[in-house]
């Protein structure tokens, strides 16, 4: 496994495995342990996937020693604000029988999340959090958080992928030292994604899948993907990223593919705010 340096001098793998939408828990753990099993370090759940507590039974199974794991939960919409974020971690370390995270994010920019983020900052203090960011925050918000607060985000996970190329949000990222974090990196096979003909040349170029061409592209952009599969041979796949590079005419053709919109939604959009608000009301 590789690693990357975040702001604070941590270090994080520089690919992670998600569990975005694996609500049965008996396969989350599963899934987990053989994510672990395979090679990945850096394990991302979040308060609203509801699978904190398979995740930490996860890791509680797991022979791989505790430091050697670097485990990331995000505050939800719902929790925000200084006490109740506070609480929420608090809860998050017991749901995964933890006695630290190595990193929070904030889930979404909607809500009390200047509060939120005190209560990140004193408990990244207190040594209950090694590492604090945000997730889903635009420039905008973000250039905000990281000029009003003791402590810049270390990390901001957003959707980036071929079709959604993020190229301005990592211009103002890289200006606040901020390390970036690529959710929906396959943009769930959206829009054709693998079936691009244009990825698939550039596959078998290096016999190498789709899936592993966008991630290699990723890590190429200094970009920390994070891949989810419940499939233990293509978790293998996603982590045998490491053993060969793209051309600069392969970043460029794949550059060539930016629709410069989202596979989802926009966060900037009053009604994204108003989707999210009510899954909270």
């Amino acid at each position: 496994m590789e690693y990357v340096s975040l702001n604070n001098g941590v270090k994080m793998p520089s690919v992670g495995f998600g569990v975005f939408q694996i609500t049965d828990k008996e396969e989350c753990v599963r899934v987990v342990l053989d994510a672990i099993d395979v090679g990945y370090r850096l394990i991302d759940t979040a308060q609203a996937y509801g699978n904190e507590e398979a995740v930490g039974e996860a890791i509680t199974k797991s022979s791989v020693p505790r430091e050697e794991l670097f485990i990331t939960t995000k505050v939800w919409i719902g929790n925000s604000g200084y006490e109740k974020a506070k609480a929420s971690i608090e809860s998050s370390l017991k749901k995964m029988k933890l006695d630290y995270l190595d990193l929070v994010l904030i889930h979404q920019p909607v809500n009390d999340y200047y509060g939120t983020y005190r209560a990140m900052q004193d408990l990244y203090k207190e040594g209950k959090i090694k590492a604090i960011g945000v997730s889903n925050f635009y420039p905008d918000r973000l250039v905000d958080l990281a000029l009003f607060n003791e402590v810049k985000p270390a990390v901001n996970q957003i959707e980036i992928n071929p079709f959604h190329q993020q190229l301005d949000a990592q211009t103002f990222n890289q200006k606040y030292n901020v390390q970036l974090q690529a959710w929906a990196p396959f943009a769930e096979g959206k829009n054709g994604m693998f079936e691009n003909q244009d990825l698939k040349t550039i596959g078998d170029k290096y016999n190498k899948s789709v899936a592993q061409v966008i991630l290699r592209w990723l890590l190429q952009r200094g970009i920390v993907p994070l891949a989810k599969t419940v499939n233990k041979e293509r978790m293998l796949q996603n982590i045998d990223v490491f053993n060969f590079e793209l051309s600069e005419d392969d970043m460029n053709k794949i550059s060539s593919l930016d629709k410069k919109e989202s596979s989802f939604f926009n966060h900037q959009e009053a009604s994204a705010v108003e989707m999210l608000a009510s899954l909270v009301r």
